[in-house]
């Protein structure tokens, strides 16, 4: 069965919050491979290194906020300088277990963040990822 995307990132420091997250997506058919980041910096590498090549790019990227080498604040600041090529190929979303007014309103002004979402990732936040509701 054809999944509705081929690839896609999770950024999250806590590896068990990694896990779970990548088979939420890889149980419920989203995405044919899940490229998993430790690290903001971990991810920035990857899209560098694969920029030029759209078939190992991931369509979604789903980052935490909280993370001690970089925040995902401070991953979407340097995200911002990767080539538009890049970005244009590529949709944001912002995780966290944080209900912070000043993140979520931060996550949602920012032009490379498509939404905040609550963790843990969803059947339900897929879905409406797919019905083009996030």
């Amino acid at each position: 069965m054809q999944k509705p995307y081929t690839r896609i990132m999770i950024i999250d420091d806590n590896a068990v919050d990694l896990y779970i997250a990548s088979r939420m997506v890889t149980s419920n058919q989203f995405a044919d491979h899940v490229i998993g980041c430790l690290s903001g910096l971990e991810a920035l590498v990857y899209l560098q290194n694969n920029g030029n090549n759209p078939d190992l790019l991931p369509q979604i990227i789903f980052t935490d906020i909280y993370m001690p080498l970089m925040t995902g604040f401070e991953f979407l600041e340097s995200y911002d300088q990767l080539p538009q090529s890049v970005k244009a190929y590529c949709r944001v979303f912002m995780l966290s277990s944080s209900i912070d007014d000043s993140d979520i309103i931060r996550s949602q002004t920012d032009k490379n963040s498509g939404k905040f979402l609550v963790k843990p990732i969803t059947k339900k936040i897929l879905d409406d990822i797919l019905a083009g509701l996030l």
